[in-house]
């Protein structure tokens, strides 16, 4: 993992942007899996102000991740997220999610497994560093799950932003799974703020455990970590 330390939030979203932009260029026909979340998003609207540098409409877009239980037009889903981020900005047309309302967990995620055997391996994926060490929903335990399922939410996950005061009784999220991941040739991992300081401290020590999903980073060959340690 390459680690670049930033002087500013600015500065963070402008080099990752730029990581991606040259990205894509060198694989226009991508197929870029995204995060969602704080961390990310003053990077895609530096994409979508620099749209004319590279072909959005070669993208493919996978979703990372998506809490399980809301309606798909609720705004704190994922999926409303990256449409008003990066899909309808971009006016990219091809894009692959889980359906966060699905009536059936496990056909949704052998849906999506069945979507990424087909498009592996990922060309870049974008991800977020939880403050528990989460890496989409692969939250931290005993066990990692390698493929897409459901995954039990922690207390970190549940009391996230995006869903705190949604008044909806989450347990799950959708998620890709760890070796999924992994398989991605190229990672951009943006992470900020005082809330990520003792979290990115433990990444730093470079020691792999399942207790922090994130070290799984260290074992791929290719991934950027873009870290301020300040919230501006």
């Amino acid at each position: 993992m390459h680690i670049t330390n930033c002087a500013t939030v600015a500065e963070l979203n402008d080099l990752a942007a730029n990581a991606i932009i040259s990205d894509l260029n060198s694989r226009p026909a991508s197929l870029l899996c995204a995060a969602t979340g704080n961390s990310p998003t003053g990077i895609y609207q530096l994409m979508v102000q620099r749209q004319a540098e590279f072909n959005a409409n070669a993208i493919t877009l996978l979703k990372l991740d998506e809490w399980c239980g809301l309606p798909m037009d609720f705004p704190a889903t994922c999926e409303q997220y990256l449409q008003r981020y990066l899909l309808k900005p971009l006016a990219m047309s091809s894009f692959t999610g889980f359906d966060s309302n699905a009536p059936d967990a496990e056909a949704e995620c052998r849906r999506i497994q069945e979507f990424l055997d087909a498009h592996q391996p990922i060309d870049l994926c974008v991800l977020g560093l939880g403050q528990n060490g989460h890496i989409a929903f692969n939250e931290p335990a005993s066990e990692l799950e390698p493929h897409v399922h459901l995954s039990p939410l922690t207390e970190t996950s549940l009391n996230h932003s995006m869903i705190k005061g949604s008044g909806y009784a989450l347990k799950y999220g959708y998620t890709l799974g760890m070796a999924d991941i992994l398989r991605s040739k190229k990672i951009i991992l943006p992470v900020f703020g005082a809330n990520k300081r003792d979290i990115m401290q433990r990444l730093l020590e470079g020691k792999i455990s399942t207790h922090l999903p994130a070290s799984f980073l260290w074992l791929h060959p290719d991934v950027e970590c873009f870290y301020c340690e300040n919230d501006s």
